[in-house]
């Protein structure tokens, strides 16, 4: 099943299909190790819902939720 990054609950795990978005956001996100094939786990979600928590390639990531929403992830279940 798929979903966006931004519609985990926490303790979600699934792993990084593709990225969309354009320019600097993408280009980013690819920095920071979101790359497709990524397993990512959601750990903290800000009180308002921005920003979010997760677990990437060993190391805590904070990102905006408008950045989440262009992450493609694969869940199982």
């Amino acid at each position: 099943m798929e979903r966006t990054l931004d519609s985990f609950e926490i303790g979600d795990v699934g792993v990084v299909k593709r990225v969309t978005g354009e320019g600097k956001i993408k280009r980013r996100l690819f920095d920071m190790g979101i790359t497709p094939g990524a397993e990512i786990k959601m750990r903290k979600r800000a009180p308002l819902g921005d920003p979010i928590e997760v677990t990437v390639r060993g190391y805590e990531l904070t990102l905006r939720k408008a950045e989440a929403a262009c992450v493609t992830m694969e869940v199982e279940g």
